[in-house]
């Protein structure tokens, strides 16, 4: 069985004296600046959407929240951050290696701006974004229309990767199967990836404030389906129509945290491979399972029940690998890390103990 990945990237940003820079001190035209300066590829578009207002144009675009008049027509663009996109991959290593080298051309653009590059998966010093001013007429027909559409502003605080692997050998009704198992089985896969032990200006007692704010309410996984397919209706959804032809048949794993180790990604690449060619595991939901998943985001890996759960899941994945050497060594890497009960938000709150600036923030009286 072939599959194809991609992976998108969302990269938060400091200002040059290392404070966290989001949109109450940043603005769109200094976002787009940088991408501005960025080489475009036409061979990517058959990959890649752009959208309806442009923005996205590149691999690199600006991550933001979009305001429209009463007409529908965009007067503004609160910056989140600089999301990166890669095309679509045959294998994870050519997934891989192309976002660290589209990450490295962004450090790169950024050198010459007031900004830099970061990587956490909530913004350490502000939970919400407000909607100012309140949603016009217009707005409200277009942003309430489904559920994502209607907690599209918790996407502001919030960065994280969409991990995509497809498939020609899934069906419909086996592609859906899919994502109600990863979706099942989402709160033992996320705590490898935590990133975001810090909100509101400091550490709030877990490992992610992501997870905990986001996922329940926004989907764990999307599955992309064609023309005449039958869409699962569910709040927050499980299924979309595709939006162009190469979506079609797209798994997109959404719950795991923004991973400051690129490979780390790679490493999880291959775990959802596992999961999706495994035939023994019986868990099913439609919708994630919000409670479990604020409890993980608080206990993590050092829950023995929640550390057992995710070996098993290594264990699933690696039998139903068998014979693929690639994919095998990737989840040895991520064995050892569970072994270790190893995430990014562990080392982040390690340095900040320590008294080391960690993504804009410093330990009083370090």
């Amino acid at each position: 069985m072939q599959f194809r990945y991609g992976i998108e990237h969302e990269c938060a940003l400091l200002h040059l004296d290392g404070s966290f820079a989001d949109y109450t001190d940043t603005s769109f035209d200094e976002l787009q600046a940088v991408v501005d300066a960025l080489p475009e590829d036409p061979s990517d578009y058959p990959d890649l959407r752009i959208g309806d207002q442009g923005i996205k144009r590149k691999r690199w675009y600006v991550e933001g929240y979009e305001r429209f008049d009463t007409d529908g027509q965009l007067v503004r663009c609160d910056p989140k951050g600089i999301e990166i996109r890669t095309r679509i991959h045959p294998s994870v290593d050519a997934a891989v290696s192309a976002v660290q080298k589209d990450v490295a051309r962004l450090d790169d653009a950024l050198a010459t701006s007031q900004l830099r590059s970061t990587v956490i998966a909530f913004n350490p010093v502000r939970s919400e974004y407000v909607i100012e001013p309140p949603l016009n007429e217009w707005e409200r027909r277009h942003r309430l229309g489904s559920p994502e559409e209607r907690t599209a502003h918790l996407h502001m605080s919030t960065y994280g990767p969409d991990l995509n692997l497809s498939c020609t050998s899934l069906d419909t009704a086996a592609l859906v199967d899919v994502g109600r198992k990863l979706t099942y089985y989402s709160p033992w896969l996320v705590p490898l990836s935590f990133s975001s032990p810090f909100r509101d200006g400091g550490p709030w007692g877990g490992l992610s404030a992501r997870t905990a704010i986001r996922t329940g309410v926004r989907p764990a996984v999307l599955v992309f389906l064609g023309d005449g397919d039958e869409q699962v209706e569910a709040d927050p959804s499980l299924t979309q129509p595709a939006r162009l032809p190469a979506e079609v048949g797209r798994i997109e794993f959404k719950a795991f945290d923004a991973c400051p180790d690129l490979e780390l990604y790679g490493e999880l690449l291959s775990w959802l491979t596992g999961l999706v060619l495994d035939e023994t595991l019986p868990g099913r939901r439609t919708t994630p399972d919000a409670e479990l998943h604020q409890h993980v985001a608080v206990a993590g890996l050092g829950d023995d029940d929640v550390h057992a759960g995710t070996g098993a899941l290594l264990d699933a994945a690696a039998a139903a690998l068998a014979g693929r050497d690639d994919d095998l060594a990737r989840l040895d890497r991520l064995r050892e890390r569970w072994a270790g009960r190893e995430c990014p938000a562990a080392e982040m709150l390690a340095r900040y103990e320590a008294g080391e600036r960690v993504a804009g923030l410093r330990r009083p009286g370090a």
